[in-house]
């Protein structure tokens, strides 16, 4: 029989349960307790006070704090300070309180708090915890100075036009990324703490008065719907808040970019920031919004609507042309043009296989191919997927086990899916891609068509927080159809005058025109 451990110092929540005593060698032996055998943790016992001195006890982890703000800002401003009111010995102990407050003056992010588990989670995450002697309150004193990744250009989301920086893995870093291009007292960036072990930090950034009502707290109801141990990366959020956990679309966006979170924010949406991850969630998200880069908005309207209807074209090879070339060669040849048939079959002369198993078989070295690329390092890793592709699909082709015209498509299916601007768009493509597959090996270009319907059935039913996934293709009068102004084409900047549906209904109008005697137009 498995019995529960007791735990005397944590309760059922990871929260240290004790209390501050005003004991300083009892809060000593319980910080001591807790850290034990914590080889970084550092804590020393200094005497306030030329005569008679009061003791306090500074506690840290070296490495994850700034020594030069530990001991220039704390130690040096009051070691062996003297003060009147230390004499009295009924007021000592807020007195030095008093005083610690008021001299350590090398920052200005200090609090003293009665909550023992605070003063801990404090030294947890970078800062100086401050005990005295006689108290039941603790200070903390802010000294985060762990080392991180600068703020680099993104390497998923790389345009030719627009800003080069990206997030990074420090929370605080990307708050300010954002408050650099919003610079608006609306602007909230609420925060949260979830994992019961890794207590990771995330900041829920929305416009106060642009969201819609509800959306903020309904993250929150899904997100405390779970009791995680550790929270180490946003797609941890991503799992947890989504709609529908079965579909292989997400629901929710991710993004590197700033300028893109800042422009979601814009819009009406929500973006969830979580420390130790560079990629930024945006909620609500629709099919629609995948397609769309930052750079769409940075150059001329007529150059990326072209390049959007582009991407939609080749998000169609990415999931049906290989079930749509075994449709029309093993059921409906009567369909492809004599001489490419012709062409085609003298192609297939002596191959081994079956078309069906042709394309299975060199999808899934692409699939291999790919995945190696990812993860060796960069250096190697362009030189394999390119050789390797090369050399196994020639030598296939060689002996006789696939046809040449399979590779092209193959290689087609590819290159389109690097197109999709959206890593978890394309993931869901490349999934899908064997469902059309097989139903058009099974059924020919019925099946063909079946599957497309089955996706679309789907895509249809699905939301994600409320918004339809197919907005504004489906439900498009609900913003009076302003919405198509940034679908498949997008529109001149000055005609773009709406916030898309994820707005407030009375905080939609973004953009107004006036005329040259300063009056609107609209």
């Amino acid at each position: 029989m498995e019995h529960k451990q007791e735990d005397k110092y944590h309760d059922e929540n990871n929260k240290i349960s004790i209390t501050l005593s005003k004991s300083l060698n009892t809060n000593i032996k319980n910080a001591e307790e807790l850290f034990k055998n914590c080889s970084d943790i550092v804590g020393r016992k200094i005497p306030i006070g030329k005569r008679n001195p009061l003791n306090i006890y500074i506690l840290y982890i070296d490495g994850m704090t700034t020594r030069e703000t530990v001991e220039f800002s704390i130690l040096e401003k009051i070691y062996f300070k003297e003060d009147e009111a230390l004499k009295s010995e009924s007021t000592r102990p807020e007195s030095l309180t008093k005083l610690l407050l008021d001299n350590v003056s090398g920052t200005v992010d200090i609090y003293e708090t009665e909550d023992f588990d605070e003063l801990i989670y404090a030294v947890l995450a970078g800062d100086t915890a401050i005990f005295i002697d006689g108290s039941t309150k603790g200070l903390v004193v802010a000294t985060k100075g762990f080392d991180s990744r600068g703020v680099e250009t993104p390497d998923n989301e790389a345009v030719i036009r627009g800003s080069k920086d990206a997030f990074t893995e420090v929370i605080r870093v990307n708050t300010a990324l954002i408050r650099r291009r919003i610079k608006d007292t609306k602007l909230k960036m609420e925060p949260l703490n979830y994992g019961t072990r890794s207590r990771t930090d995330i900041a829920l950034v929305y416009m106060e008065d642009i969201v819609q009502n509800g959306l903020v707290d309904q993250i929150k109801t899904r997100l405390d719907k779970y009791k995680i141990d550790a929270i180490l990366d946003s797609g941890y959020i991503e799992q947890l808040i989504e709609d529908d956990w079965l579909s292989p679309f997400p629901q929710v966006q991710s993004t590197q970019r700033p300028d893109k979170a800042a422009s979601a924010v814009l819009e009406g949406r929500v973006v969830i920031l979580v420390d130790n991850s560079p990629f930024a969630l945006i909620v609500p998200a629709t099919f629609n919004s995948f397609f769309q880069a930052s750079e769409d908005y940075y150059q001329r309207w007529a150059i990326m609507s072209f390049t959007r209807i582009l991407r939609y074209i080749v998000s169609f090879f990415a999931l049906a042309l290989p079930g749509l070339y075994i449709a029309l060669l093993n059921f409906h040849p009567t369909m492809i043009p004599t001489s490419l048939a012709v062409s085609l079959a003298a192609a297939r002369e002596g191959i081994a296989f079956p078309t069906v198993v042709e394309i299975i078989m060199i999808e899934l070295e692409f699939e291999l191919l790919r995945e190696a690329g990812v993860r060796l390092p960069s250096a190697i890793g362009h030189t394999i997927g390119i050789v390797g592709g090369l050399i196994v699909g020639e030598a296939a082709v060689s002996a006789k086990l696939i046809s040449p015209m399979v590779v092209i498509i193959v290689a087609i299916t590819a290159i389109a899916s690097f197109a999709v601007p959206d890593y978890g768009l394309t993931t869901a493509f490349r999934l899908l891609k064997y469902f059309v597959i097989i139903l058009s090996a099974s059924l020919g270009l019925y099946g063909f068509i079946i599957s497309l319907l089955l996706i679309m059935t789907h895509l249809v039913t699905l939301q994600s927080f409320d918004i339809p996934y197919l907005s504004p293709y489906v439900s498009g009068e609900i913003n009076s159809y302003s919405d198509w102004k940034d679908a498949l084409v997008r529109m001149p900047l000055f005609m773009q005058k709406e916030r898309p549906i994820f707005a407030k209904r009375d905080q939609r109008r973004r953009l107004r025109v006036y005329d040259n005697k300063g009056k609107s137009k609209d």
